[in-house]
C-alpha cells in the first residue's frame, strides 16, 4: 500500500453560521446529503457540525486530485459518515468515486475536529 494522495482544510465556523442565516435550506441541499444534512440539524450548533464536513469533503476533494476531470468532483459526492465506532469515514459517488477506481484507492483515511471557532479536516488516500 502507498499513499497517493494527502488532503487539509480548515473552515471558520462564523463563515458557515452566516451563510446558514442568510440562505438556510439552500445550503444543505446544495453542499450535504440527506444524511448529513439530517446529523447536522440534530446539533445544538449546525453550524460547527457542518463546517466540519465542508473542511472533510474539501480535504478529500485535495486528495484526489490530479486529473482534468477531478476538478469536476461536486459537494455531495463526497458523503462524511460515521463508521459502527463513530469515527468519520467517507462514501464516494459519481465522479469522486470514479476518481478514487482511477488512482486504486483502497481506503481514505480522514480525521476531523472542531472547535466554535473552526473545523479542520486532514484525508489520507491509501492506493495498493
Amino acid at each position: 500500500m502507498s499513499v497517493v494522495g494527502v488532503g487539509v482544510d480548515l473552515v471558520e465556523v462564523e463563515r458557515v453560521r452566516r451563510m446558514l442565516a442568510e440562505k438556510g435550506a439552500h445550503v444543505y441541499d446544495r453542499l450535504l446529503t440527506p444524511g448529513e444534512a439530517a446529523y447536522c440539524r440534530s446539533k445544538t450548533d449546525p453550524a460547527e457540525s457542518v463546517a466540519a464536513r465542508l473542511a472533510t469533503k474539501e480535504a478529500v476533494y485535495k486528495a484526489l486530485q490530479g486529473s482534468p476531470a477531478a476538478r469536476g468532483i461536486g459537494w455531495r459526492e463526497i458523503e462524511v459518515v460515521r463508521d459502527e465506532d463513530g469515527r468519520p469515514d467517507v462514501v464516494l459517488t459519481g465522479l469522486a468515486e470514479q476518481r478514487a477506481r482511477e488512482l486504486g484507492v483502497t481506503r481514505i483515511f480522514v480525521s476531523l475536529s472542531h472547535t466554535h471557532a473552526a473545523a479542520v479536516a486532514t484525508a489520507v488516500v491509501e492506493a495498493l
